[in-house]
This record gives C-alpha cells, structure tokens and sequence, in this order.
C-alpha cells in the first residue's frame, strides 16, 4: 500500500522509505520520459486506442546499487502532459503525491502477474543469466470513477522478488 498511498510533505518516497527501513539502499535512475504512442497492452489499459499518445517515464530501480526492476509508468495524456511527472527530474514524495496534488487519486488497483524471459536488453539492464526468467507486474490504478490514471509495467528478476498479497475479506 505505500506505493499507492499519497506522501506526506517532506516524506522520502515509498521506495527509499522501505529500503532504509531495512538498513539498504533503493534509488532509481530516470532512463526516459516523454510522449510516445501507446503500446496495444497499455492503450487496452488506459481506455485509448493503440498508438495514441500517453506520458512515460522509465527507470531502472536499484537495491544497494543492484539493479532490481525495470518500470515503465504510463499516464494518459490529459493527467500528465505538461506536468513534473512528463519530466526528468526526481518527483519529491513520488508519482502518487504529485498526481494527488494534480487532482487524481487512486481508488482501485487491478495487477497481472506472470513469469517470463526477458528479452536481451532487459537482461542486460538487469544483468541476469540466460536461464532466469522475470516477473512481469502489470499494475493499472483507477480513480473514484473507474477511470484509469496510471499503469505501471515492471519487469524483476525472479530470485530477488517475493509478492505479499493481504486481502481483507468482508
């Protein structure tokens, strides 16, 4: 929940914030922001047809200077062109804070999980064998209305990943 709940002023983000806690170290470095068409998996994500503009912001995430995920964020247009989230600079308290500050705040969350090999870049940036497969993580969150106003697209090594899932019932 941390990664999909609005930080206080002056909070470190969601990341930083877990790896200090256990003693380590998270970064990120901004690989790539800016308008691109919309690939077929995140326009049917979004609501928008293929090809159509949306913001991304790509980054290689670090634990202890290992690189430990690739995300790809994904936002449509009307919520991010021309904001901070379109550029390359690190967002003080994070994505979520700044798209609350902007008037969008996430109330549902809908992920797909599912192993895969990485293709060769991804491995590379990753720096894993040939034989390990990924995690892919498809994260889309929606607004209050059910309007779709970010997807997030990770791919992590399997050995370095464990999902936690708590779901309160009833």
């Amino acid at each position: 929940m941390p990664y999909l709940t609005p930080r206080e002023e002056g909070q470190p983000d969601a990341r930083g914030a877990e790896a200090a806690a256990r003693g380590r170290r998270g970064r990120q470095r901004i690989v790539h922001t800016g308008e691109v068409a919309a690939p077929a998996e995140i326009a049917e994500c979004l609501g928008i047809a293929e090809g159509a503009d949306v913001v991304v912001r790509r980054r290689v995430m670090y634990l202890d200077d290992v690189p430990c995920e690739l995300t790809d964020t994904y936002y449509p247009v009307h919520v991010a062109r021309g904001t901070r989230l379109a550029g390359t600079a690190k967002i003080p308290g994070g994505a979520v804070s700044l798209l609350a500050e902007l008037g969008h705040t996430g109330a549902r969350v809908r992920e797909d999980v599912f192993a895969r090999m990485p293709g060769d870049e991804e491995r590379d940036a990753l720096r894993t064998g040939t034989d390990e497969p990924v995690l892919q993580l498809t994260r889309v969150t929606l607004d209050d209305y059910d309007r779709p106003i970010q997807v997030d697209r990770m791919a992590m090594p399997g050995r370095l990943q464990r999902l936690r899932y708590e779901i309160r019932i009833g």
